[in-house]
């Protein structure tokens, strides 16, 4: 089937299951077509569906993915030691682990075509990991707390895993509690990862953006956290900054540049 057969075919199926979105039209360009599918997708409750879905949405995901390109960690350029620092789109990267940076319901984001980092992971995992992030967080009971981090397969994505952890958000002045939790982030990941065998991990700028803790602290609090787990574990662990700015890129450079373990 070719690719713009399989997103018709995806959008049909899932018009048909909400009756209020039968009687939308799709758009007959594929930009339109690519932008119902998304949002779609970002509204869709975590309930299962067919396993031909499954089977038509994987290869459309994995294609997709494919042509944006895909970036492995031995195409990236060491910042210092096993640290790594890389601009770019964190759905796209072959490694060990990325991390998300999640709210407490731990369900993705729900905007359609929100730009956040939450919404591209899902969008491109697949419907599977709304659903797997769901059944985690039925059997847990109770909203993620703030610092924690949950792992699920990344399904279409070329990471192995994605790592799920909900940072501080700032109202107002910066506390050492913002701080501190903000670190926990960190450390979390990297003990999940750890205990999953995970030889490499990608983290996005954690709490920064709509969170609004200050970006330049952040990053100081993200290279601190990694390199003294990674000191005190004596652990091999690769460790890559994800930014996506050219702020934040400029930032990380500075800091590692500076940096002394």
């Amino acid at each position: 089937m070719e690719q713009d057969k399989r997103r018709e075919y995806l959008i049909r199926e899932l018009l048909k299951e909400e009756p209020r979105y039968r009687q939308i039209e799709v758009p007959k360009d594929a930009a339109g077509q690519k932008d119902l599918l998304r949002s779609l997708m970002n509204v869709r409750p975590p309930r299962p569906v067919s396993e031909e879905f499954l089977s038509v949405q994987d290869a459309y995901l994995r294609r997709a993915i494919s042509e944006k390109g895909i970036t492995r960690l031995e195409d990236l350029s060491r910042a210092h030691g096993s640290l790594y620092l890389w601009k770019g789109d964190i759905t796209t990267l072959e490694c060990g682990a990325i991390v998300n940076a999640a709210n407490s319901r731990m369900l993705g984001c729900f905007r359609p075509l929100h730009a956040c980092i939450d919404n591209c992971i899902h969008t491109y995992a697949g419907v599977q990991l709304r659903l797997k992030c769901a059944q985690i967080m039925e059997a847990q009971g109770y909203e993620e707390p703030t610092g924690r981090a949950k792992i699920t397969p990344a399904y279409n994505l070329p990471a192995q895993y994605v790592l799920h952890t909900v940072g501080p958000i700032v109202h107002g002045r910066l506390m050492e509690e913002h701080e501190r939790l903000l670190a926990s982030c960190y450390s979390s990941c990297l003990e999940l990862a750890a205990g999953n065998g995970l030889e490499s991990v990608a983290f996005c700028c954690i709490s920064t953006g709509v969170f609004m803790f200050p970006n330049r602290r952040a990053a100081e609090i993200a290279i601190k956290t990694v390199g003294d787990w990674l000191r005190e574990t004596g652990s091999g662990m690769k460790v890559i900054f994800n930014v996506f700015k050219d702020t934040d890129l400029a930032i990380y450079q500075n800091l590692l540049n500076e940096y002394i373990p």
